[in-house]
């Protein structure tokens, strides 16, 4: 038996994940401008790693030195610093190095020492009349309560006033909640150049604007900085609070938590960092982190292209569903046949127009849907708003506990319930992370319902950037389970079975281990056995060691694993049989889907749950076989395309060392680029067999 470690830390392999974002900005084949918002995303995963997950090993040692030395915490606190420390190394030479080839190509994001006369002129008049107003500093003294002050995440300029021997000190908020980040500035006509400049800047070079008429000072200096919260909250149990005020508190609690991290520029004076230091209470276990002259680089997600259209990606116009446009209404096509959407390669339209025309179709009875996370303009919230109004049943099951959208739920929650919509919050303790409606429709004197099972949220705005399969089907079975779903959420203490739907917290765990045994038994047997798995996070150790167990018995394991994933492949008699890739590419990977191979005759998952304990035991989600044969294949043929990829694919391993996946002789396969292909033919196909049967009906 080998004594090597089988499990990854998860908080490393989360960082490992990052680092294959920051490839993705490293890579010159990727178009310049997507280069630089890939440093906007990898800066925005750092964030919630600090608020998340460095915050919780914090919590651990703090409550160990209570409780008793949790070493195991302080040594990987330790190598998250070091590991974090030369991330930010390779992104502050990766960030020149594209600022480089963005003057090559004529687009400059210039500092307050590089304008030109009329561009100062520009600016201070721009300064003047719109930054201006929503500029002010805060002094820094022994009384301040600057916890109480600062924002979380939010960038600040730190600001050295000093007169003679004399300094004092204060903090200006960079107002990008009101203002964009990045102004473009004028140029002369015909002058072959684009020059942008960052909000801070600006504040950089109009400091004297602020502060001469109110303040005696020789000089004036500025450094960034910025702070990261502990994002977790405590929910009071008390039976007169109810969940929407708990949860109101609790974002109260986060808006004063303790700080994780604290970075500033490195160039700030150490005066100044031991009093910013002092006034947060940051301590020996907070990350306090040297950086560059920028922070809260995840504003540059939405960086302009001011160039050529060949710096961004080639637009994918969304594909329309054949099944969907040819019918008269959605109705019609879903009772016609299961449909299967994978977005973004399919339009997220095709939903929106689902819910819309149940709103006001005389036909439907009612309308159950759960909402993790909408988008701010919801075109679904909308619909149940106006499906209320139109006499239906609406039931919104919303979580309020999404976390960082708890804000946008409490006041979509608001919305709802002031339009007479019925909004339930959920069970106690579980949060809801299904992706389910129910529409129940009154058909020829008889109920029918329609149910939607999915792997992503109901959000325009994501479906645009994240892969999430959609099943929507008129089989009654199938949508009789989500209705007792929608029954449990609302009566968690009543008894529910199911039979078809995987269910958490309630019976995922067991059909899983009963889906991987059904193919250990099958390898024992010389049948034909394997499983590919798909999923964002795999670090339940359980579910891990089934994996073991079956390829030591021989199931050949395929995993595609976008984040953290805590097993090992390869590990002498007991992992050799599984191998395991990364896919990091435009659109962010985000279907849970698992094939189980069954001598021949593959059982197909869809689910809304990662294989992670607390999905699988502490929320409430939904996963379902697909019956249909022919989407079974379609998700078969899917998964292969990835588990393909020469391009973007990268093998997961023991030294997370990030490596491509090699290429040897075999073509350039990028997958999520032939997956559009394949979905575009396979449209233009059930058009082309529609119209043929049509043709022979008319002869």
């Amino acid at each position: 038996m080998s004594t090597e470690p089988l499990y990854l830390e998860k908080e490393l392999s989360w960082l490992s994940f990052n680092e294959r974002v920051l490839q993705e900005a490293a890579d010159k084949s990727v178009p310049l401008i997507e280069r630089v918002r890939f440093l906007g995303i990898f800066s925005s995963n750092t964030d919630e790693f600090y608020k998340v997950r460095f915050a919780d090993i914090k919590r651990r040692i703090l409550i160990s030195q209570v409780q008793g030395g949790d070493e195991n915490a302080k040594y990987l606190l330790s190598k998250i610093q070091s590991r974090v420390l030369k991330m930010n190394q390779d992104f502050d030479a990766l960030y020149n190095e594209i600022l480089l080839e963005m003057a090559r190509r004529h687009i400059f994001l210039v500092n307050e020492l590089q304008l030109e006369e009329y561009q100062q002129n520009w600016l201070r008049q721009y300064f003047r009349n719109t930054i201006l107003p929503h500029v002010t500093p805060i002094l820094l003294t022994d009384k301040i309560n600057l916890l109480q002050f600062l924002k979380d995440e939010y960038s600040y300029l730190a600001i050295e006033i000093q007169q003679g021997e004399n300094k004092r000190y204060a903090l200006i908020e960079i107002p990008t909640d009101q203002l964009p980040r990045f102004i473009q500035l004028p140029e002369p006509k015909g002058r072959r150049r684009n020059t942008l400049i960052l909000l801070d800047n600006i504040i950089r070079f109009c400091i004297d604007d602020i502060f001469s008429g109110f303040f005696e000072y020789d000089r004036l200096e500025a450094y960034s900085m910025k702070m990261t919260r502990d994002a977790e909250y405590d929910l009071s149990q008390e039976v007169e609070h109810s969940l929407l005020e708990q949860m109101s508190e609790g974002l109260n609690q986060r808006v004063t938590a303790m700080p994780v991290r604290f970075v500033y520029q490195r160039e700030m004076p150490g005066n100044m960092i031991d009093v910013l230091c002092s006034l947060l209470k940051v301590s020996s276990y907070d990350s306090i982190i040297p950086g560059g002259r920028y922070h809260n680089f995840k504003d540059f997600i939405d960086f302009p292209n001011v160039g050529r259209k060949y710096l961004e990606y080639p637009s994918l116009p969304p594909l329309q569903s054949y099944q969907f446009t040819r019918a008269r209404n959605a109705f019609d096509a879903i009772k016609a046949q299961d449909i299967l959407l994978y977005y973004p390669y399919h339009t997220f339209n095709h939903v929106t127009e689902l819910v819309r025309q149940a709103s006001y179709d005389p036909k439907v009875h009612s309308i159950k849907i759960s909402i993790y996370r909408v988008a701010k303009h919801s075109r679904i919230i909308d619909s149940m708003i106006d499906a209320a109004n139109n006499g239906k049943q609406v039931t919104v099951v919303v979580e309020l506990q999404a976390r960082f959208d708890e804000e946008a739920n409490i006041e979509c929650s608001r919305r709802l319930t002031e339009a007479g919509v019925h909004v339930v919050f959920g069970v106690p303790g579980l949060k809801i992370h299904s992706k389910l409606c129910l529409i129940t429709r009154r058909e020829d004197d008889k109920l029918v319902r329609y149910a939607h099972i999915g792997t992503g949220n109901f959000n325009e705005k994501t479906a645009r950037i994240y892969t999430d399969f959609s099943l929507m089907t008129c089989d009654q079975e199938l949508a009789n389970e989500v209705r007792q779903v929608f029954g449990y959420i609302e009566n968690p203490y009543r008894p529910v079975q199911f039979e078809h739907l995987i269910v958490s917290p309630l019976n995922a765990r067991s059909r899983l281990y009963d889906l991987i045994d059904r193919e250990i038994a099958h390898a024992r047997q010389n049948l034909s056995s394997g499983i590919t798995l798909k999923v964002n996070n795999l670090v339940d150790k359980d579910l891990i060691n089934m994996l073991y167990q079956a390829s030591s018995h021989g199931v050949k394991i395929r995993l595609i694993i976008r984040g953290m994933c805590a097993l090992i492949p390869g590990i002498k008699g007991i992992s050799d049989n599984i191998s395991a890739i990364s896919i990091i590419d435009r659109f962010l990977e985000h279907p849970r889907v698992a094939v189980f191979e069954n001598n021949g005759d593959p059982d197909v998952m869809i689910s809304s749950a990662d294989w992670m304990t607390r999905n699988i035991d502490n929320r409430i989600e939904v996963g379902c076989l697909i019956r249909d044969p022919a989407l079974k294949k379609k998700t078969i043929d899917i998964l292969n395309i990835q588990l393909t990829d020469t391009v973007k694919a990268r093998v997961l391993d023991k030294a997370m060392s990030n490596q491509y996946v090699p290429r040897g002789n075999r073509r350039k396969i990028r997958s999520q680029i032939a997956i559009y292909d394949y979905l575009k033919q396979s449209e233009k196909q059930l058009k082309k067999q529609a119209e043929k049967a049509m043709n022979n009906n008319d002869t």
